[in-house]
């Protein structure tokens, strides 16, 4: 058994239904020693039980998924399991959407056109307790919607 140090160990499950995204959503993952693949998925009905059986620690979900979408998968996860935070990844950029989002108890909303910058950022984020949501919201409806953020946190 490989006991590994420093920084935490963040296990990560990916989903989406579209193979490709998981995959470059792998590869920005894969050269960051922080991150743990843990397991993917490729609809909501998988995510939940591959949630229920690998115990991510945070699960990066599209919203657009069938039979059950994203926002459904963040609603139960947080009732199921609320230390399991949830990242939001679509390419939805609507303020209804991230609205739906916030009321689904996910921890942050990141636009896949940001994905491949503001990926790792986002997990960090949410691995220290804060939300993210992607740069193009305004921040007045994102505190609004998320609650203000605290004091010691900072934006970018």
């Amino acid at each position: 058994m490989t006991v590994l140090s420093g920084p935490a160990h963040i296990r990560v499950l990916l989903a989406d239904d579209h193979p490709i995204v998981r995959r470059g959503l792998r590869t920005i993952l894969e050269g960051n020693t922080d991150y743990e693949i843990c397991g993917e998925a490729r609809n909501g009905d998988e995510t939940l039980v591959l949630t229920q059986r690998l115990s991510p620690d945070v699960v990066i979900t599209d919203i657009s998924m069938a039979p059950t979408n994203g926002l459904e998968v963040s609603q139960r996860i947080q009732m199921s399991f609320p230390r399991i935070k949830v990242l939001i990844l679509t390419m939805h950029d609507s303020p209804e959407m991230l609205r739906a989002a916030a009321l689904a108890g996910a921890s942050g909303y990141l636009l896949k056109s940001d994905a491949e910058e503001m990926l790792v950022s986002a997990l960090r984020s949410i691995g220290e307790g804060q939300r993210f949501v992607s740069p193009s919201f305004d921040r007045n409806l994102v505190d609004q919607l998320f609650g203000s953020p605290p004091a010691a946190a900072s934006h970018h």
